[in-house]
């Protein structure tokens, strides 16, 4: 949920970004249905001289803006959410099977819609725009987006599709997807990951119809924004529409978790969206976050022409529950093609219970790189871009080791750390040597950093 994305740190855009020589095709994902097969991304760098990305289907030309690699662009149209088995698939068919089943219509259809298949190719207008982020909020800035070019980008949320949804007439929906952020390196975070966005919509009727003598209630007012409620919103429409979220929502985590699942509400204030929160599960011991959600910015529901009502957003990321409910330790291990992974993860439904037992644990192979940095335009999200684009999926972890500023030419130096380790296999020294090298080579000629190899 885009409301509740909390925004990083600014950062200088990668030069290690696509180059006009590559040409990315595949098969466009717009069909509006709740299942269907992965689209396989075809991806392959070719000779022609344009300044142009083809992808899925569509041609973007590149322009100062253009930071997309060719490493994300190869995971464009792996939809592993639609991925028979796949785990974050049974995630997304637990949390779908629970909506269809609790939540019905008056003619005892399902009362949510779901759309696994939107494209991740969406308009800035659709990302930020649509969602009343202003122009100048950090989260649109390039260094931690994947940009096409000014006007289009890999969607960093499922909240680029609220407001169309919202505009073609639904009122309860769910839309599943992979989306793209640049971020850390560690066994939690990764360019790519999948979101689950949860939106539903109320009528006065719908909402007051259960409250005793609720015929004189209103959903909205003329009053003035508080930390509570939006201005426009009455403090009885804000209190019903944040009890039957967190309703939803708790009977959700305890359908996938179990029974005696402890769960716990952070008030956030964000300034898109009143009241808003995060969710918190106790999971062996530990209280984990795991969905952010909140009462929907109003204007957004007007702008998208409904009005009249009133609702609730969720975000959820697959691959944090997965992990929690099926004890994955890395999240690279959700793009293995290892059959002794994938194979653990195939039962007679969806429901089944499934511990994973981890692959033969390989030994890490572990490197530091020294630089002096270029100047205050350096960005550790460059580095890290960089660092996985060629090293890949061997990469586990990258850790800033030390930053040391010399005390007469001010100039300032970063060590960082770099564990590589093969989910399947013992990496040998001379090849973690080879990309070790070519890290160094690559931050020299892309960033401008001066080694201290």
């Amino acid at each position: 949920m885009a409301m509740l994305w909390k925004f990083m740190r600014v950062a200088k855009y990668s030069k290690t970004a696509l180059s006009p020589k590559v040409k990315v095709r595949g098969i466009p994902t717009h069909s509006r249905h709740s299942s269907s097969k992965s689209v396989p991304s075809d991806f392959a760098a070719s000779a022609p001289c344009s300044n142009t990305v083809e992808l899925l289907g569509k041609s973007y030309p590149q322009d100062d803006y253009s930071n997309v690699t060719e490493k994300i662009l190869s995971k464009v149209g792996k939809n592993l959410h639609n991925r028979k088995h796949h785990p974050l698939w049974l995630i997304k068919e637990q949390v779908k099977e629970h909506f269809y089943k609790h939540y019905l219509g008056r003619r005892g259809t399902p009362l949510f819609s779901v759309y696994d298949r939107l494209s991740p190719v969406v308009t800035v207008q659709q990302n930020f725009d649509s969602l009343l982020i202003p122009q100048n909020h950090a989260s649109r800035r390039k260094e931690d987006n994947y940009y096409l070019n000014r006007d289009h980008m890999l969607r960093a949320h499922t909240s680029a599709h609220q407001w169309d949804l919202i505009h073609s007439g639904l009122d309860a929906f769910l839309a599943v997807g992979d989306v793209y952020r640049r971020d850390t390196i560690d066994n939690t975070h990764y360019p790519v990951f999948h979101q689950m966005e949860g939106v539903r919509l109320f009528s006065c009727h719908e909402l007051f119809s259960s409250v005793k003598d609720g015929e004189g209630l209103q959903l909205f007012e003329q009053g003035h924004r508080t930390a509570h409620k939006q201005e426009c919103h009455t403090m009885e429409a804000v209190r019903l529409v944040e009890f039957n979220l967190k309703q939803v929502l708790t009977k959700l985590m305890t359908h996938i978790f179990g029974d005696g699942l402890q769960v716990r509400w952070v008030d956030c204030y964000f300034p898109f969206t009143h009241p808003s929160f995060e969710m918190e599960i106790n999971f062996q011991g530990e209280w984990m976050e795991v969905l952010g959600c909140g009462v929907m910015e109003q204007q957004l529901v007007n702008s998208a022409g409904a009005q009249d009502k009133i609702g609730w957003a969720f975000g959820l990321g697959l691959e944090r529950l997965a992990m929690i409910l099926y004890n994955i330790p890395d999240i690279r291990l959700f793009w293995s093609e290892d059959e002794r992974f994938l194979k653990q993860f195939i039962g007679p439904h969806i429901w089944q219970k499934i511990k994973f037992q981890p692959l033969s644990r390989y030994p890490p192979l572990i490197n530091d790189i020294s630089f002096w940095l270029p100047s205050e335009t350096y960005s550790q999200n460059d580095f890290y871009d960089l660092v996985r684009s060629i090293g890949g999926d061997l990469i586990e972890k990258v850790v800033l080791l030390d930053e040391f500023a010399h005390p007469k030419t001010k100039k300032v130096s970063h060590c960082y750390r770099i564990t590589y380790r093969h989910p399947e296999r013992t990496l040998t020294q001379d090849e973690v040597h080879r990309i070790h090298q070519a890290i160094e080579e690559s931050a020299v000629r892309e960033l401008g950093v001066e080694g201290r190899f």
